[in-house]
C-alpha cells in the first residue's frame, strides 16, 4: 500500500470512522441516558433511593462486562471474517456468543432473584440502602435474564455493516425506558407511584421489547439471523479461536468489573453522602465516555476488517491514526468534564456534604478522562482488533489490583482517609496504564490476521 503521508488520517478513513462511530457512540450515549434518567428521577423521590439503585445496578455492571467479553469475541472474529466475506463463519460465531451469553444471563438472574440481600451487603452496610436495593433487584433480575441475548444481536449487527439499525433499536428502547420510568416511578396516568420498583419494571419492559425487535429485524435480508441450524452444532476450530480471543477479555472484564464494583462498595461504606456523590459522578462519567466508546468500537471494526482481508499494512496505518486521535479525544473529554461541572452542581439535588464531595469528584474525573479515552481506543479497539487481548488482563492485574484497589481499600477500612482521597485512588488505574500501553503498542503484536 502506498503511504498517504497523513498524520491523523485521510478522507476514506474518516468517512468510514464517522459512519461506524457515530451510531455506536449515540447508542452508548442513549444507554448512559437511562442511568442518568434513573438518577434524576429517583433523586427527586429520595436521595437514598438514588444511592441504593446505583449500588444495586453494580450487579448489572458486572454482568455487562462478562457479556462485553463474550461479544468481544464476536467483534474481533466477526470483523475479520466480515472483511474476508465469510458468511458461514459469522453464523457459527453468532451461535457461540448466544450460548455463552445465555449462560451468563441465567446466572445473574438467579443471584438477583434468589439472593438479592447478600448481593446488596457486598456494596453497603447501610440497612436502608440494602432494603431498597433488594426490592429493585427482585424485579430487575428478570431484565438481566434477557440482556445477554440482546447484546449478541446488537453486536452481530455492528460487525456486519448494520451499525445504524443497532443504534436505532437501542435508542428507541432507551426512549421507551425513560418514558416508562417517569410513568411508573411517579405514578402518572392514574397508576400507583412505584419508586425504585417502577424503575426496575420499566427496564424489564424495555429490554423485552428490545429483544423482540432485534429478532424481527434480524430476519430481514442481508442481516445475520438466529442461527437455528448452528445453535446446537459446534465448530471446534472456530470455538477455539473465539475462546482464545474472548477469554483474556473475560479475565480483564472480571478484573475491571469487580474492581469498579469494589470502588463503589468502598464509597458506599463511607456513608450515604459519599455514595450519593459517587452515583452522580458515575453517571456523568458514563455520558462523557460515550465518545471514546464509539471511536474504540468503530476503530476496532475498521482495523479488524483490514487485517481479516489480509491488508496488514493498511490495518497498521489505521491503528497509528487511531492512536493519535485517542489523545485528542482524551483532552476533549477532560474539557467537557470541566465544562459540565457547574451545570451538574447547579441541577443535582444533594445534601451539602454530598454536594461538596461531588465537586471534588468531578475535578478528579476530568484528569481520569485522559487515561480512559486513550486506553479505551487503543486497548479495546486497536489491540482487540488483532486478537492481542492478553495485555488488558495483565495491565489490570498490575495497575488496578496491584495499586488502585489496595490503596482505596486501605484508605477506606484501615487509615480512614478523606472521601476525596479514596476516590482519587480509585482513578489511578487508567492514568497509570498509559506509559505501559504505549510501550506495548509500539511492539505491533496486534497486527495479525486471525481468520482460517
Amino acid at each position: 500500500m502506498k503511504k498517504t503521508g497523513k498524520y491523523l488520517g485521510d478522507r476514506p478513513f474518516y468517512d468510514k470512522l464517522i459512519h461506524l462511530s457515530v451510531p455506536i457512540a449515540f447508542e452508548s450515549l442513549m444507554l448512559a441516558a437511562v442511568a442518568a434518567a434513573d438518577a434524576l428521577m429517583l433523586g427527586n423521590v429520595e436521595q437514598n433511593a438514588m444511592s441504593a439503585v446505583s449500588l444495586a445496578t453494580q450487579i448489572q455492571f458486572i454482568q455487562n462486562w462478562i457479556i462485553t467479553a463474550i461479544t468481544a469475541g464476536t467483534n474481533i472474529l466477526g470483523a475479520q471474517y466480515w472483511g474476508k466475506k465469510d458468511r458461514e463463519a459469522l453464523d457459527d460465531i453468532f451461535a457461540i456468543s448466544l450460548r455463552l451469553a445465555g449462560l451468563a444471563s441465567v446466572l445473574c438472574f438467579v443471584g438477583c432473584f434468589f439472593f438479592p440481600r447478600y448481593l446488596m451487603l457486598l456494596f453497603t452496610n447501610e440497612e436502608v440502602l440494602v432494603n431498597i436495593g433488594v426490592s429493585y433487584l427482585k424485579i430487575a433480575g428478570w431484565s438481566y435474564l434477557l440482556t445477554g441475548f440482546v447484546e449478541c444481536y446488537l453486536s452481530i449487527m455492528r460487525v456486519s455493516d448494520h451499525a445504524s439499525p443497532s443504534a436505532y433499536i437501542s435508542s428507541a428502547t432507551v426512549v421507551l425506558n425513560i418514558i416508562l420510568n417517569a410513568i411508573l416511578i411517579f405514578g402518572w396516568f392514574g397508576l400507583p407511584a412505584m419508586g425504585v420498583r417502577g424503575a426496575a419494571t420499566a427496564t424489564l419492559i424495555a429490554r423485552a421489547v428490545e429483544l423482540i425487535v432485534c429478532i424481527v429485524i434480524s430476519m430481514r435480508k442481508d442481516f445475520i439471523g438466529f442461527p437455528s441450524h448452528r445453535i446446537l452444532k459446534f465448530n471446534k476450530l472456530l470455538r477455539k479461536d473465539f475462546l482464545k480471543a474472548s477469554m483474556p477479555i473475560l479475565g480483564a472484564s472480571i478484573f475491571w468489573g469487580v474492581g469498579f464494583a469494589s470502588y463503589t462498595a468502598f464509597m458506599g461504606h463511607m456513608g450515604t453522602d459519599a455514595a450519593a456523590a459517587t452515583s452522580v459522578a458515575a453517571v456523568v462519567r458514563d455520558l462523557v465516555c460515550c465518545l471514546c466508546n464509539g471511536l474504540g468500537a468503530a476503530g476496532g471494526i475498521m482495523v479488524g476488517n483490514e487485517l481479516g482481508a489480509g491488508d496488514l499494512v493498511k490495518g497498521k496505518q489505521y491503528g497509528d491514526w487511531l492512536m493519535r486521535i485517542s489523545y485528542i479525544i482524551g483532552i476533549l473529554s477532560t474539557l467537557i468534564m470541566l465544562a459540565v461541572t457547574p451545570l451538574i452542581m447547579h441541577f443535582v439535588k444533594l445534601t451539602d456534604g454530598a454536594h461538596s464531595y461531588l465537586l471534588g469528584m468531578m475535578v478528579i474525573m476530568a484528569v481520569y478522562m485522559i487515561g480512559r479515552a486513550v486506553n479505551t481506543i487503543i486497548i479495546n479497539g486497536i489491540f482487540a482488533a488483532g486478537g492481542d487481548t492478553n495485555f488488558d488482563m495483565y495491565s489490570l492485574a498490575v495497575v488496578m489490583w496491584g495499586l488502585a484497589v489496595p490503596l482505596a481499600a486501605l484508605g477506606t477500612f484501615v487509615f480512614h482517609w478523606p472521601v476525596l482521597v479514596v476516590y482519587a485512588c480509585t482513578c489511578l488505574d487508567e492514568v497509570g496504564k498509559i506509559p505501559w500501553v504505549m510501550i506495548h503498542y509500539k511492539k505491533y503484536k496486534w497486527v495479525k490476521d486471525l481468520t482460517r
